[in-house]
């Protein structure tokens, strides 16, 4: 269970456009706060603020070079999650045929919502 609700918590983490959109970068590659300012198009804070909570999670991590913090993905998870979310999937699964334990009833299509 514990597995379970550590995948529930890195999702709620990562579920927010600016952290998508950080680990997609980062999936490209080792990425520093200035290179993620100009594609975000947001402020250094912001972009430090989403790259900290993604960084004690252990989503990612940096090194140091001179004055830049370089960031890189550790989560090997990250990645097939990120290809998930992007994947276009056009029709709905089918409606079963009837209850399985009853083995009667339909299901009506489409309901009015």
């Amino acid at each position: 269970m514990t597995n379970l609700l550590s995948r529930i918590e890195l999702i709620k983490l990562i579920a927010h456009p600016a952290r998508i959109s950080i680990l997609e970068e980062l999936t490209k590659g080792v990425k520093c706060v200035s290179d993620l300012e100009e594609f975000l198009d947001l402020s250094q804070s912001n972009v430090s603020q989403h790259l900290s909570a993604l960084r004690l999670t252990g989503i990612i991590d940096y090194f140091v070079d001179g004055r830049l913090r370089c960031y890189f993905l550790k989560n090997a998870m990250i990645p097939d999650l990120l290809e998930i979310l992007k994947k276009d999937y056009p029709e709905e699964l089918p409606g079963p045929e009837c209850c399985p334990t009853t083995k009667k009833g339909t299901y009506p299509g489409d309901r009015k919502k």
